[in-house]
């Protein structure tokens, strides 16, 4: 467990990893190990949304709860698949929110790469879950690591767009300081839920627009077509 190829956040959250909640967290997780049980993403992957998103880089954030499940799928980012995987249903919610806001086609995958490395942070309240079971790993103390990320954006970075979807994002990012970012609130795109008004949100315009008023680039929301997994 360590952040050496997150430099930017690597002094600032190394403080976290001697706390007794990361001690039990990293106990927890090397118990289930030996127990042969599958964690997903692999461990090379559970920091990867701060490795492909400096601190000094975020313009938006995006809140998830917990990775993917089934194999394959989770590699670190919220609401990402590797390349090949099947595009889970709240990500084709995503994809139909992106056409009927800024007419972008969706692509035939679910990577979201090149959202983070355009300064997306695309982070998971909890970074790592069993195979098959959901929400294996909430209350572990994953939670409170997340938290201290989101206070570190909401401190040290000027004007970031926080995309909160579901009642949980929103408890999540409650203390966001609104005189300095952007807060927009929708329902879960999960199939469940988008129809409550996800669908119809306009968050991703509402961002960009935001962006360039603060003098920031927007976010180019076209995926590339073709991709191979760069990590």
């Amino acid at each position: 467990m360590a952040l050496d190829n997150a430099p930017s956040w690597q002094p600032l959250l190394a403080p976290e990893f001697d706390k007794p909640y990361m001690q039990a967290l990293k106990g927890f997780l090397a118990e289930r190990k030996a127990q042969r049980v599958t964690i997903y993403p692999h461990s090379q992957d559970w920091f990867h949304a701060l490795e492909a998103t400096p601190l000094e880089q975020v313009k938006v954030v995006i809140i998830g709860q917990d990775p993917y499940h089934q194999p394959g799928q989770a590699h670190g980012l919220c609401f990402s698949v590797r390349p090949g995987v099947r595009v889970p249903p709240s990500l084709v919610n995503i994809y139909k929110e992106l056409q009927s806001d800024l007419g972008i086609v969706p692509v035939n995958h679910g990577y979201l790469e090149s959202w983070a490395r355009q300064g997306v942070l695309l982070l998971n309240a909890v970074l790592t879950v069993e195979e098959s079971s959901a929400n294996a790993h909430q209350g572990k103390g994953w939670e409170q690591f997340t938290d201290r990320i989101i206070h570190l954006v909401n401190e040290q970075c000027d004007h970031v767009v926080f995309m909160l979807w579901g009642s949980y994002a929103q408890k999540k990012g409650a203390f966001i300081d609104r005189n300095k970012h952007l807060v927009l609130k929708a329902p879960h795109p999960s199939p469940l839920s988008a129809h409550r008004g996800f669908l119809g949100c306009r968050h991703f315009s509402q961002a960009n627009a935001w962006l360039q008023a603060q003098g920031r680039k927007a976010i180019e929301w076209q995926l590339p077509a073709q991709v191979a997994s760069t990590h």
